[in-house]
């Protein structure tokens, strides 16, 4: 078992974040004049609202998130990433919650941290300025002076793992690649770097425990994936996932270095667990251990005594399992503390685990999970001053259907003790491969506490709901993604949930994007409209994008070279004199991922035929918000526009 397995690294693969999105409505505030006495000054009661709303959204918008957790080597410490001080950094706490302490102080954003088998070092991922170009430095487990190991400048890295003898540190770079992220181990006595495997795309390598081999994870393109068995001696690779069509192969872990298990829909829809094994030298048929026919398989870690901890995803909402690798019967796990989790990852010994949580009414915390007690205990306590969580609004999963008769669904938040139907936002997901699911989001509570409610739909091309499912939106199937907008919206008034009219649509990255295609193909049917960091053009978008980014977005989107009529078509650039709809754009600067040219094309184009627009750009932000500050910004501005507005 490695003291890190890889799931760092994909998870910056396909965390499209989404802690900016807030917008909300709520009936007009007027004046009533009682015989005897004097009408307010509406300008007076105008900037009341205005300072009630502002505080009222920032209590929300400051509530932070912690994850990441790693326990220490002998298990009696755990390191996590939080925003607890305003920007994320490095915390840490004994495994029993007690004596929090903040290791980094730093002004730009930390992704991720792990520790080295020793117990005294810790490798951190640093984002500079938010942005993609993120380096790996090394630095004492107690705080202290960070040692770069990274190329620096516009670099990507992401860290990935950290052998179990101490001695290498694996990570994805586009040091030496034009168009992907290839695989390299940093030697940490010698201070070298050595290329291990080249990507076209992106890739992500996790060690054996023995340092004999690599497990290379590749995406060629997106809801396409290959797992590679890479010699580290010979550089040989043996493909361990071979499919015809697509296929989706991840969480790769060692069990030892014979034997290496992870999640696949390879001739199946659903991802479900997996094994080969190594003898040899050479891998053995890929062999299904556990599937259901309800779930995907969403995360694995090994316990160290024979048994695996599986994390599975069940239409949004987590369940942990057990499963015996000797017997190969699955036990159900413990309740989690609230509707998602991340993957488990256990101390060495196997008694204990730290995890993500996080729900619809509970902060995103790092917790303590006792396996043999089967208790959680929270150790990061992410404040959320002046918000009584309790009061807090859970969604109710609903089904409805597309124009072609395709089952959708959705997450419908209704504000408390206000009637349906109101005012109303869609919210969007990003991905396109990504999926909404019930966890923590200020921006829909801020837009409930103001009244307004939310769905937020998990139109074709989401995850989560097997392979044929997630790409139904490629290439001139977009169409069909755009039309499932049409779809919603008619869902939503025709059940009574909304009223038609009072509708507004926001979301990030593809969300982004699902916000100006539906505000074009549609332009009578949403009253407002946020769009963050979202794609508007896909010439450009292709042209500055992150060319690993590029490279696996051609089968998802079109390709640039042989599809431009395609790609110009559904772009929304090319119907924006159509947009009506007051629309507030937010983007970060240091975006390489979706980059600012995206949102200064919309904002020239609104400017210029006076369609009402508010351009809110992060100086300090690349592809989402990491700053305390900047989310609070977001929120109350995207809140704002939505009351206005709706």
């Amino acid at each position: 078992m490695s003291i890190r397995p890889a799931q760092l690294a994909l998870t910056s693969v396909f965390l499209i974040v989404m802690m900016a999105c807030t917008p909300d409505s709520g009936p007009d505030t007027a004046a009533v004049s009682e015989p005897g006495t004097t009408a307010p000054n509406p300008e007076t009661m105008k900037e009341a609202s205005t300072d009630e709303l502002a505080e009222q959204v920032a209590r929300m918008g400051s509530i932070g998130f912690s994850y990441g957790g790693v326990f220490s080597p002998q298990g009696d410490r755990i390191a996590f990433v939080t925003n607890a001080s305003g920007t994320p950094n490095v915390w840490m706490a004994d495994s029993d919650g007690g004596n929090l302490r903040q290791i980094t102080n730093l002004e730009d954003q930390v992704n991720g941290v792990i520790w080295s088998s020793a117990g005294d070092t810790l490798a951190i991922d640093i984002a500079p300025g938010g942005g993609l170009n993120r380096q790996i430095y090394l630095m004492p487990a107690d705080g202290g002076t960070k040692q770069l190991i990274t190329a620096g400048g516009e670099v990507n890295n992401w860290l990935s793992d950290w052998s179990d003898d101490g001695g290498y540190v694996s990570y994805s770079s586009s040091a030496e690649s034009e168009n992907g992220m290839d695989c390299w181990i940093y030697d940490v006595e010698s201070g070298a770097s050595r290329l291990i495997a080249k990507n076209q795309g992106i890739g992500v390598c996790t060690l054996s425990p023995g340092n004999r081999y690599a497990s290379a994870w590749r995406m060629v393109n997106r809801g396409n994936t290959d797992l590679y068995l890479v010699d580290l001696e010979s550089g040989e690779e043996q493909h361990l996932t071979p499919h015809v069509g697509v296929a989706l192969s991840q969480s790769a872990t060692f069990i030892d270095d014979e034997t290496l298990v992870f999640a696949t829909n390879v001739d199946r829809e659903m991802l479900a667990l997996a094994r080969v094994t190594i003898t040899g030298g050479k891998a053995g048929p890929l062999e299904i251990l556990v599937g259901r026919d309800d779930a995907e398989l969403a995360g694995i870690d090994h316990l160290g005594d024979g048994r695996l901890i599986l994390n599975w995803n069940v239409a949004g909402r987590s369940e942990l399992a057990f499963f015996d690798l000797a017997t190969g019967e699955m036990t159900p796990g413990p309740a989690l503390p609230a509707e998602i989790a991340g993957t488990p990852e256990a101390a060495a010994g196997g008694r204990q685990a730290v995890v993500t949580v996080s729900g619809s009414a509970t902060p995103t915390d790092v917790w303590h999970f006792d396996i043999v007690d089967a208790t959680f205990t929270k150790i990061s306590q992410t404040p959320h001053d002046g918000v009584d969580l309790t009061t807090l609004v859970r969604p109710e999963l609903r089904t409805y259907e597309a124009h072609d008769g395709l089952k959708l669904s959705g997450w419908y938040y209704q504000p408390a003790e206000v009637e349906a139907p109101g005012p109303m936002v869609l919210s969007f997901h990003g991905g396109p491969e990504g999926q909404e699911r019930p966890a923590f989001r200020a921006t829909y509570q801020a837009l409930l506490q103001r009244g307004i409610a939310v769905f937020a739909p998990n139109v074709r091309g989401s995850a989560g709901f097997g392979k044929t499912f997630v790409n139904l939106d490629n290439g001139a199937l977009r169409f069909d993604g755009i039309r499932d907008i049409k779809a919603t919206v008619k869902y939503v008034t025709e059940t009574g949930l909304a009223e038609a009219g009072r509708i507004g649509i926001m979301g990030g990255s593809y969300g982004g994007y699902m916000v100006m295609a539906g505000i074009t193909e549609y332009p009578e049917m949403f009253a407002a409209g946020a769009n963050l960091f979202g794609i508007v053009n896909f010439e450009t978008f292709f042209a500055h994008t992150e060319p690993w980014m590029a490279a696996i977005s051609t089968v998802e989107y079109g390709n640039p070279a042989t599809e431009a009529e395609l790609l110009q078509q559904l772009s929304p650039i090319h119907r924006i004199d159509r947009i009506v709809t007051p629309t507030i754009v937010l983007h970060g600067a240091n975006d390489t991922n979706v980059p600012v040219v995206e949102a200064e094309q919309v904002v020239k184009n609104l400017e210029t035929r006076n369609v009402p627009v508010k351009y809110v750009l992060f100086p300090d932000e690349g592809h989402g918000w990491g700053k305390v500050e900047n989310r609070v910004t977001s929120d109350v501005e995207i809140v704002r526009w939505f009351e206005t507005h709706l």
